[in-house]
C-alpha cells in the first residue's frame, strides 16, 4: 500500500530506501533503531518485473517494515516523465507485498551523496551514487519521522 505520510510506518524496524532507475537503482537499508543506514548494492534490472522481484527479494531478507522511494520532481514540485515511471514502478510493487511504500522528494539527493562522497574517481562516482543517493533520500525521510 502506498502511504501519504509515515505515520503509518511502524516506530521501530528497517526501512529500505529506493533510488529508482531506469538502468540501475540504488538502495539503502536502516538498522532496526534507525540510527544508521547503510547504502547496499545497486540493483541492475533488465525490466520492472526484475527489479519488483530484486526489491521484494530484499524485503524478505532484510525484515523490511517500510520503503521510501525517491520521487523525482521537477523544481516546481511537478512531475516528470520519470516522477511517472517511478509511480509506475511504486505501483507495481505495491501489488505485490503489504509492506508500506511512502514517497519523499528526492530533490539534490544525488547531489548531496556526491558530496558527501568526497572526492573519489568517475568510475566509483559511478557505481556507488545511486545507492548513496538511496541512502540520503532514508536519512532525510527518517529525519522527517522523528518530527
Amino acid at each position: 500500500m502506498i502511504l501519504s505520510n509515515f505515520k503509518v510506518f511502524n516506530a521501530i524496524g528497517r526501512l529500505l530506501g529506493i533510488d529508482w532507475g531506469a538502468r540501475r537503482t540504488g538502495v539503502a537499508v536502516s538498522d532496526a533503531d534507525r540510527g544508521f543506514v547503510f547504502a547496499r548494492e545497486p540493483i541492475i534490472a533488465k525490466n520492472s518485473d526484475e527489479l519488483v522481484n530484486a526489491v521484494l527479494n530484499i524485503v524478505n531478507a532484510e525484515k523490511i517494515v517500510g520503503i521510501v522511494i525517491g520521487l523525482p520532481l521537477r523544481t516546481n514540485g511537478t512531475d516528470s516523465e520519470t516522477t511517472a515511471m517511478v509511480r509506475v514502478f511504486a505501483d507495481a510493487l505495491a501489488q505485490k507485498t503489504d509492506v508500506p511504500i511512502m514517497f519523499i522528494d528526492e530533490t539534490l539527493s544525488s547531489t548531496a551523496a556526491q558530496e558527501q562522497m568526497g572526492r573519489v574517481r568517475r568510475t566509483d562516482i559511478k557505481e556507488k551514487l545511486d545507492s548513496n543517493a538511496a541512502r540520503v533520500i532514508l536519512e532525510n525521510a527518517i529525519e522527517m519521522m522523528k518530527r
